[in-house]
């Protein structure tokens, strides 16, 4: 570590600005702004190492260290362009920590679009949380005005400006002429990400017993933390081959970025919390340290181990956040899923565990994998004891982890814990319960009490009742949806949870169903990010998502070779058409365009073979009314209408004889069938477009908003359910047009089709009611929207132009 000489010790710094603060006003988030400019990077890359400098500058000085990850066998070339684009992402995610502290974060690296998106979207969700987790609720670690914050709403807590920076051409020289190829990777080979507690010990136990090829990889942290993992790395070492081990020194950062920040207090590594001072993306940290074992092994599947409740969703004083969560929850899989996609890297991320809760994954683990068991270690403050690592039983972790193993039935002395700690633990939980759902809380303490534990009170104002639900697979459609699982693995797994809980249960409202999952439909959904019929055991694939290339129903992924036998095995073909445009103050200007796409993937992916082809998206489309409003980029109808057509007719020549356009902006509807109608005239195929009218009615009976028409409850809705990282929820308002005439009114079935520019309606470009949009709401939308399509391209699949003419005229 570097540091200029005008640099303040934190000891000082802290000292001087709480001192200043301790005036008793409020912190603003202006106070926040402790670091004129963090710069990363550029990497180094060796084949088994890659390091990145860190650098804080401040009014009093500069100062330097450095990030390393160090592998046990070599995962990169030095100066290949792959390996600096990976060592740059890499090295970068420590910094998204900071994006409410730093004025400015430059990312000095190999970045392409797909990264700055990324980084820039995480870095700004991450402020959120910070702010409403970290300082908008009590923290022990802080000092100062930063200890008695006020509540601002912002649209975006994110403060620092990000800049990203390409080095110089002399830092790699080979780098700029070579391409990044997608990568080789096996959907039958999962990398379970490792740490030595319940989770991933049952994760890794599950999978290899359903006959999965299985890498635990184990995230060796440089302080205290790596204890947690100790026991359960050296059992894997010795005894499974795929075991590998990385090693970082993001701690060692972590704790040397709070010395920067004058508002931590200076003791903070002698204060006894079960919570980080203020970081929280820390698993993405020890994701992507995992990344290059998965490129060089060409493992398809990252198993990350996540309960039921630890996807949620808040408001706190009116702004949205996920509970401090949001990189151990289902969006959050999705999100990474997405981006390893758009990278060309093919892996997909999920957790096995979702359907069930934590209680119940410590049953499982218990009963089914005892040897597994005995290496548990779940306590951050663990020790070394001889040869052995034994939790501090102390800590919330120990009384909860003694807590569940008492109360299904298990012995904590197995994993490492005395009598006076497991009398301790229980004591403690009689006491202040546990960081669990209110109901598992419930319910573990009524466990406990049944078992003759009769100190157990009710902590924290909760009942002590039984929860029956907790000890049974739950599947919710926001927490637990069953096609987070890959469907290949879903019947066999479900299948060993039948045989550890009391049963199945799927909530509908605020009630929990009885169901058997071996046969409700709901098991049998398409898992998004995998063609729903292949199993894991038919190879390989690159990324986009389908399997072998050459079998893409993507026809941008297929050479001219493969386009043609594709052509002569299906002649349906899908043209998503979208548009880039104003959405409210509180969705991407890319929602009809990211629409468009999903959707027609989705409808493909939910085909029998042979699917459609998927031709790919025309961004653009006709925007005129939204022009006052900034971002907004549009082409005219007679642009649009042109190069539809254009793409018909080519497609046309191809051999593909029933084109279906799926439009994801009302805007472009009066091109497009005027570009359908002359595909139809000139090249005689059948040709439709569809704007939703295949679901109109079904999502009306979703909505509840009148004349919602954009930016509002639907489109808000459906983009929560898929990217909700993208959705400014706390700047959405609520902006429903009242009209003169019933003849005017959007929502009515005697309107007139009328064209107005939008500002002159709504100042905000909303129109609808987005505070009413959900999730849950979402998702039933896509389903029916998916649904219906797919039942009508299989329909068209089926026909011959001579048999549809004669049963559709």
């Amino acid at each position: 570590m570097t540091r200029n000489n005008r640099n303040l010790s934190g000891t000082e710094q802290g000292a001087r600005i709480g001192d200043k603060n301790d005036s008793g006003r409020g912190g603003t988030l202006d106070d926040l702004k402790a670091i004129e400019r963090l710069e990363i990077g550029p990497v180094r890359i060796e084949p088994r190492r890659v390091s990145a400098p860190y650098r804080v500058v401040r009014e009093s000085g500069e100062e330097t260290n450095e990030l390393i990850y160090r592998f046990e066998e070599d995962v990169f070339e030095k100066n290949e362009a792959a390996s600096l684009n990976l060592g740059s992402v890499m090295c970068a995610q420590v910094a998204l920590n900071y994006g409410l502290f730093c004025g400015e974060i430059v990312f000095n690296g190999w970045y392409d679009d797909h990264d700055r998106r990324f980084l820039q979207r995480m870095c700004a969700n991450t402020a959120r949380e910070i702010y409403v987790k970290k300082l908008l609720e009590p923290n022990p670690f802080l000092t100062g005005a930063a200890a008695r914050m006020g509540v601002e709403r912002r649209e975006d807590y994110g403060q620092a400006v990000l800049r990203f920076e390409t080095p110089p051409a002399g830092h790699a020289p080979e780098s700029r002429s070579q391409a990044r190829p997608p990568w080789k990777v096996s959907p039958g080979r999962h990398l379970v990400l490792s740490s030595g507690g319940k989770d991933s010990l049952l994760s890794y136990g599950l999978l290899k017993e359903i006959g999965c090829e299985v890498h635990p990889v184990f995230v060796n942290e440089s302080g205290r933390h790596w204890f947690t993992a100790l026991n359960a790395y050296r059992y894997f070492a010795a005894g499974v081959p795929s075991t590998a081990r990385v090693w970082t020194n993001a701690d060692r950062i972590f704790n040397w970025m709070l010395r920067h920040l004058p508002f931590v207090r200076p003791d903070f590594a002698d204060i006894r919390s079960d919570a980080y001072p203020i970081r929280l993306w820390t698993v993405a940290v020890f994701l992507f340290g995992v990344l290059p074992l998965a490129r060089k092994r060409g493992i398809g599947r990252i198993v990350v181990g996540d309960e039921f409740d630890t996807t949620r969703r808040y408001s706190h004083r009116g702004i949205t956040h996920y509970d401090g969560l949001y990189d151990q929850s289902r969006w959050f899989d999705n999100a990474l899923t997405r981006y390893y996609h758009r990278k060309g890297w093919g892996l997909c991320q999920f957790s096995i565990l979702r359907p069930l809760s934590e209680i119940l994954i410590q049953k499982t683990l218990l009963e089914r994998y005892p040897e597994l068991q005995a290496r548990q270690v779940s306590c951050h403050a663990a020790h070394k004891d001889g040869d052995r690592v034994r939790p501090c039983g102390r800590c919330e972790k120990c009384r909860r982890i003694v807590g569940m193993i008492e109360a299904v039935g298990g012995d904590p002395h197995r994993c490492g814990y005395t009598d006076e700690q497991v009398a301790f633990c229980l004591k403690a939980l009689a006491e202040k319960g546990a960081h669990q759902e209110s109901a598992g809380v419930q319910h573990l303490l009524y466990l406990l009490r049944r078992k003759g534990h009769e100190g157990i009170a009710h902590p924290s104002g909760l009942h002590v009742r039984p929860r029956p639900e907790v000890m049974k697979i739950r599947l919710d459609p926001e927490r637990s949806p069953p096609e987070e699982i890959p469907r290949d693995l879903r019947l066999p797994l479900f299948t060993i949870y039948g045989a550890h809980a009391d049963g199945a249960v799927k909530r509908n409202g605020r009630l929990w169903i009885p169901i058997d999952p071996m046969s409700d439909p709901v098991l049998s959904r398409p898992y998004p990010f995998e063609p729903p019929n292949r199993s894991a055991a038919d190879g390989a694939v690159s990324g986009g998502g389908s399997g072998d290339p050459s079998k893409s129903f993507l026809l941008g992924d297929l050479t001219w070779p493969e386009a043609k036998k594709r052509f002569r095995e299906v002649d349906v073909a899908l043209l998503p058409v979208g548009a880039i445009e104003q959405h409210g103050p509180h969705l991407p200007l890319d929602t009809d365009a990211f629409d468009a796409e999903y959707l027609t993937r989705q409808v493909a992916l939910g085909c029998s073979e042979p699917r459609p082809v998927v031709l790919p998206l025309i961004p653009y489309g006709v925007s005129y009314h939204h022009d006052d409003f900034s971002g907004t980029i549009g082409v005219s109808p007679d642009s649009l209408s042109r190069v539809v057509y254009d793409v018909g007719m080519s497609a046309a020549r191809n051999g593909v004889t029933k084109l279906v356009i799926i439009n994801g902006h009302g805007g472009n509807i009066p091109a497009l069938h005027f570009a359908a109608q002359m595909i139809n005239r000139d090249a005689h195929i059948f040709t439709c477009v569809d704007t939703g009218e295949s679901s109109d009615a079904d999502i009306e009976a979703i909505a509840e908003t009148p004349n919602d028409v954009h930016a509002g409850e639907i489109e808000t809705s459906t983009s929560l359910a898929v990217r909700p990282e993208g959705v400014r929820m706390q700047a959405a308002r609520k902006f429903v047009p009242r009209f003169s005439s019933r003849y005017l009114d959007f929502s009515s079935k005697r309107g007139v089709g009328w064209y107005a520019h939008t500002a002159k309606l709504s100042r905000s470009g909303v129109l609808g009611d987005p505070t009413r949009a959900t999730a849950e709401k979402g998702r039933r939308m896509w389903e029916q929207m998916i649904r219906n399509l797919v039942e009508f391209v299989e329909h068209l699949k089926g026909l011959t132009l001579d048999e549809l003419y004669q049963r559709r005229y």
